[in-house]
């Protein structure tokens, strides 16, 4: 069975690597890897690929820049052109980036099957572009990979079969155990984070990068204040994302001198710092998540998540964009036990080989 699996964003590569990892198990599967490109940067998208402990692409579709039609556009005329070259039998998309949108398109005007993994999610937010992907990916995959029990309702509610929706758990926290696993093993002197993580104890750990929070004048100085407010309290380690950095210098933003700037950071290294700070600060989905496997307090910098099992959980509350709500949560969350958090069901690190096993049963 010739599968191709669809990479295009640094989100992608994280979910993409427990399937690669996981197909070696069932032979029956030739598992080829699609990289559109939509991380332009294939220099720095190769260090994802060894990062990550995956085999080079198969492909490379070279989708670059541009506005969110013009990369849509030229992934589709590339994609189509390999899929009719190669003729593969599965495509399978993760997530919510264009790419997702792009390939499954193309694929289902072939009469090719789609597989969506991580299907369902809602933030039910139609200014957010990844909202939009999520639902037209949706309407039209043929099997349906959910990460909780929301996204199965989201999905029937929209009128799918039952049978063709799986709760499979998360192949994001598969990824998440592998590295961790890899961390404890080989331990981290490689990482050149260690200093300032020890220098700075009981710090708070911080991502921000959506443009509805960092392209907002408005937003981002609401949030700069709240950050200052609790770098009173403990050092911020802050990976800043170049897109956060250019936006910094345009609206002139000031951060106090206990937000450590530091320059982004690989998975691991960033997985390295977070799983051991007092709290979490982000706008991140997938970090939301993430921070929910290892029961790490995870305050929201947005108004809605696509995510609430985060939420049911406890260890994660939603926050919005204003100094006053950010820091009412952030007292609240650290208030919080976090033996009181829980784990979704499935969230094991076995996700990617229920899927393989689905697929070969539904074949």
């Amino acid at each position: 069975m010739k599968v191709f699996l669809i990479a295009g964003a640094r989100p992608n590569f994280m979910k993409i690597a427990p399937l690669v990892r996981a197909a070696g198990d069932f032979p029956q599967i030739g598992c080829t890897i699609i990289h559109t490109g939509q991380h332009y940067d294939y220099e720095m998208s190769k260090a994802f690929f060894e990062d990550l402990e995956i085999p080079e692409p198969g492909y490379y579709l070279s989708a670059g820049s541009g506005t969110h039609a013009q990369q849509t556009a030229h992934i589709m005329t590339s994609f189509e052109d390999l899929c009719m070259q190669d003729k593969p039998d599965l495509v399978m998309v993760v997530g919510d980036v264009n790419s997702t949108l792009a390939c499954s398109i193309v694929a289902k005007k072939l009469s090719i099957d789609v597989a969506h993994v991580e299907a369902g999610l809602r933030s039910f937010d139609l200014t957010m572009p990844e909202e939009i992907n999520r639902m037209v990916t949706d309407a039209i995959s043929d099997l349906f990979f959910v990460t909780e029990e929301s996204a199965v309702k989201n999905l029937q509610q929209e009128g799918k079969k039952k049978e063709r929706i799986h709760l499979v758990g998360h192949v994001m926290i598969d990824n998440l155990y592998h590295q961790l696993k890899l961390i404890n093993v080989n331990g981290s002197e490689e990482f050149s984070t260690m200093r300032v993580k020890k220098e700075n104890p009981d710090y708070a750990f911080l991502t921000l990068h959506r443009p509805s929070n960092v392209d907002s004048r408005e937003n981002f100085i609401e949030i700069t204040l709240a950050l200052n407010e609790i770098a009173k309290d403990r050092p911020i380690l802050f990976p800043v994302h170049p897109r956060t950095r250019k936006m910094m210098d345009v609206h002139k933003i000031t951060l106090s001198d206990r937000v450590i700037l530091l320059p982004p950071l690989n998975f691991k290294e960033s997985l390295y710092l977070w799983k051991d700070a007092s709290i979490v600060l982000t706008d991140s989905g997938g970090l939301q998540e993430e921070t929910t496997a290892l029961k790490v307090p995870c305050v929201t910098l947005r108004d809605n998540t696509e995510r609430p099992i985060t939420v049911k959980m406890g260890s994660n509350k939603l926050a919005g964009t204003r100094k006053e709500g950010i820091l009412k949560t952030y007292r609240l969350m650290m208030s919080r036990d976090r033996s009181s958090f829980r784990i979704p069901p499935k969230w094991d690190g076995k996700s990617a080989k229920r899927i393989w096993k689905v697929i070969l049963s539904s074949c």
